[in-house]
């Protein structure tokens, strides 16, 4: 019909038709109209309206000249389309359909209405790769439509893999339910072992499919690859593909029996076609030789790795930069920081790690308390309808929420809540307790234990489902009064992990999106873990505002007015989080390296030169002078341990007390005592120094001090060297892959946020291996890199609106 002929016209007519121009003068006055609506702040669907028709202009100007529209640009006149060369509508209709998928999103328009563009899209993205043989992406010139080879069938597949691909990323990006995702999880690795039997190769992005296999004239009467036998093929690789993926994400037995039945059920037919057993893709008649040969060259290296009964190793048994997740592991259990419980997510904390968090408490119980602050405990049960008193907030914490429902046999009458956290318990109470401007402010702290039943992978100290942690909450008369406290909390914060724990970290303000749910603002503090490329929060402090005091009706009489106001409140909180980020900030590959400051035991004095000719009473006056020296270093204030153990040499006890990551070892020997001096080996980095019995008091609480800045000074710089300050996207995923944290200018809109996390992940389902983890924001630090000027934009990639100030970002535990 003449209306599809129009259609059909090639970019190049259009253009030669003098189009372009006509074109360009619309999208230029729309684009005044649409200014003009905004400034003089019409009605959204006005405003609405003409956006989409400028977006309508602007992807009917690039069809016409292949050429994105911009202000003041002349029109060049578009190449000749070669043969085939609908692939540049394609394109054009691709990036308008992503211009209008992103605008949907910023709007956050309906759902249904996201998914129908997103739906168009991917289907315009698959249409493309069919037409060129190469994903579609921005900016970049469609390539000739490739020459389908024989058998080109596996073309359309890799279209229809890459389609399927999208559509997982972007259910997952959603957080749709979990069986929408199974099924288009599942839908994938069907179509992925459809290309397998028709291309005789593993699907991968980008690839361009090879051509189908051309199976012999002996193996079609075998008919794996032939004829209807073909698609059985497929059948069986894509029920494998599901039966491994549902072990994978350890699905119930009976989902995976029910698989596997399936699976064996379609062999059976294949074999019974064929009169052959159903191989895989390259698979071949000495296959089971090889696994027999496997299997003997494997089970002797697997051997060692279970230890019998009873036998404990000492050292560490994998180094911290090939795995980190198996060191961190190992140092937490050989070096007795904890112990692994029977209730996922739950740990015991030994003394030695125990006696650090007392540390951190003592430190920080005494500087609030020099604030006004006092010590409370208020119960860990909370009722269903105090937590649902304030929405937004609990809306954070749901689906962490544990829930009591029984009381022996018998159901409770209403479910009770254990704490994820205190507002909705403390704040019934201060409603009561607060009537007057006398009664403020308060200032509350409680030391306890919450429970958050964390569905992600825990990970002792930083991903746990019940952890210790003191949580303050103070309510104040006005609003200066609880922003200066914010602050000096903040700095408490930083005081724990710089003075104490010898961790350098960041202080800034979470953005909108990251900020504390029902809060006004936070503040935090940030840590980098070098060997992970990633940063983890410290502690917060935020500012409720009056957010809370009006939902419990938190009221003062005011001295000026005597009318009722509404308090202004803050929380803030610290955890035993602290102490997984020291572990993994300082420890190494023998072990712990502990912070002086924090150290259990500071000073291990270990006798040694001890073989069977030293006499009875040289070893006693070894022993001797060893608790000699013990003594004065406890007099001059130094947590120390002579360890006199027979039954272990001098060479087991180092080992054992380099793993526990004591700051400073003393050597005493036969040799030693007739020179009155010592040998002290610095954990920090194992130096040996000879040193004076005369100035031991004095020395050894010196030395203690040196371990302690420079294992500060360390930790600043491998901070320092991975901070980068990127205006470009391309530098900003560069430096995430280099494993360091961000700082670029930034707008501060949510969907930007979302937007940058999505464009800096990698999906593992279509690259395996690849980082899934994108960057999300940190802070926006107090102390800012630059100031922002006019001409910088957002790191966003297309983002219009003015960057705010300069954000961190990073991946993040």
């Amino acid at each position: 019909t003449p209306a599809k002929q129009g259609k059909a016209a090639s970019p190049a007519a259009a253009a030669g038709s003098g189009s372009g121009d006509k074109l360009n003068a619309s999208v230029t006055a729309q684009g005044e109209l649409v200014r003009k609506l905004k400034a003089d702040k019409a009605g959204k669907p006005e405003v609405d309206e003409a956006v989409k028709k400028l977006l309508a202009l602007k992807a009917e100007f690039k069809s016409a000249t292949g050429q994105d529209w911009k202000p003041g640009m002349t029109i060049t006149k578009a190449a000749a389309a070669p043969a085939g060369g609908s692939a540049d509508a394609i394109n054009a209709a691709t990036a308008a359909q992503g211009d209008l998928v992103r605008k949907l999103k910023t709007e956050k328009a309906a759902k249904p209405e996201i998914d129908a563009a997103v739906k168009k899209l991917l289907a315009l993205k698959a249409e493309y790769k069919a037409a060129t043989g190469s994903d579609w992406k921005p900016g970049a010139a469609p390539a000739p439509t490739a020459v389908a080879p024989a058998g080109g069938a596996g073309d359309a597949l890799s279209a229809a893999v890459a389609a399927q691909g999208d559509l997982v990323r972007k259910l997952k990006t959603e957080k749709a339910a979990k069986p929408d995702v199974d099924e288009a999880v599942k839908k994938l690795l069907a179509l992925k072992g459809e290309y397998k039997a028709a291309t005789g190769s593993d699907w991968k992005p980008g690839a361009a499919p090879a051509p189908a296999k051309q199976p012999s004239p002996v193996k079609e009467s075998a008919g794996q690859k032939d004829g209807p036998n073909s698609e059985l093929s497929a059948k069986v690789e894509a029920q494998g593909g599901l039966v491994r993926q549902l072990k994978g994400d350890k699905k119930p037995k009976e989902e995976i029996d029910a698989a596997v039945k399936q699976l064996l059920a379609l062999k059976a037919e294949f074999k019974a076609a064929t009169g052959t057993d159903w191989q895989p893709a390259g698979g071949a008649a000495k296959k089971p030789e090889k696994q027999k040969k496997a299997a003997k060259e494997v089970k002797p290296k697997e051997k060692p790795k279970a230890p019998e009964a009873g036998v404990t190793r000492l050292g560490l048994e994998v180094a911290k930069e090939e795995n980190l997740a198996d060191w961190y592991s190992q140092v937490l259990t050989k070096a007795e920081m904890l112990e692994y419980y029977d209730v996922s997510g739950c740990y015991i904390l030994r003394p030695w790690s125990y006696s650090i968090w007392e540390s951190i408490k003592d430190f920080f119980d005494a500087e609030i308390k020099k604030l006004g602050v006092t010590n409370c405990y208020f119960p860990i049960f909370v009722s269903h309808a105090a937590l649902e008193r304030e929405k937004d907030h609990i809306a954070d914490f749901a689906p962490e929420v544990a829930w009591v429902t029984k009381s022996g046999d018998s159901d409770l009458a209403e479910p009770i809540a254990i704490r994820p956290t205190s507002e909705t318990v403390m704040y019934p109470a201060y409603a009561k307790w607060i009537q007057s401007y006398r009664d403020l402010p308060i200032k509350l702290n409680q030391w306890n234990n919450v429970v958050r039943w964390e569905f992600k992978h825990p990970q002792p100290f930083l991903r746990t489902r019940e952890f210790l942690w003191q949580e303050g909450h103070t309510a104040f008369a006005t609003f200066p009064e609880a922003k200066e406290e914010v602050m000096t909390i903040l700095d408490l914060y930083r005081r724990v992990y710089e003075e104490l724990l010898a961790i350098p970290v960041v202080r800034g303000k979470k953005t909108e999106k990251e900020k504390f749910a029902g809060g006004d603002y936070t503040t935090t503090v940030e840590a980098y873990i070098s060997a992970a490329g990633r940063a983890i929060q410290g502690a917060t402090s935020h500012h409720l505002g009056q957010n809370f005091s009006k939902m419990f009706d938190i009221t003062f009489e005011s001295p000026q007015t005597g009318e009722k106001e509404f308090v202004y409140q803050n929380s803030w909180g610290i955890t035993t989080r602290t102490i997984g980020v020291l572990v993994m900030v300082h420890g190494d590959n023998n072990g712990l390296v502990l912070p002086p400051r924090v150290a259990c035991l500071q000073v291990v004095i270990v006798p040694c030169g001890i073989t069977n000719n030293l006499k009875d009473e040289d070893r006693n006056a070894l022993y001797n002078e060893c608790e000699l020296y013990e003594k004065e270093l406890k007099e001059a204030g130094v947590r120390v341990k002579a360890d006199l153990r027979e039954n272990y040499s001098p060479g087991w006890k180092y080992n054992h007390w380099e793993l526990k990551g004591v700051p400073i070892r003393v050597e005493v020997g036969p040799r030693d005592m007739k020179n009155s001096q010592y040998v002290a080996v610095r954990r920090d980095n194992l130096e040996k120094l000879t040193m004076k019995k005369s100035g031991l008091k004095d020395d050894i609480p010196a030395l203690l001090e040196t371990i302690q800045t420079a294992m500060f000074a360390k930790a600043k710089n491998e901070m320092t060297e991975r901070v980068k300050v990127v205006t470009k996207f391309e530098d900003f995923l560069d430096g995430l892959e280099n494993k360091c944290l961000l700082q670029a200018p930034f707008c501060g809109v949510e969907a930007c946020e979302d937007q940058i996390k999505e464009l800096s992940k990698k999906d593992s389902d279509l690259e395996p291996g690849a980082p899934s983890m994108g960057a999300k924001s940190l802070c926006i630090p107090f102390t800012q890199p630059a100031q922002v000027v006019d001409n910088d934009k957002c790191i966003r990639p297309g983002c219009c609106n003015k960057p705010l100030f300069y954000t961190m970002f990073g991946r993040s535990y």
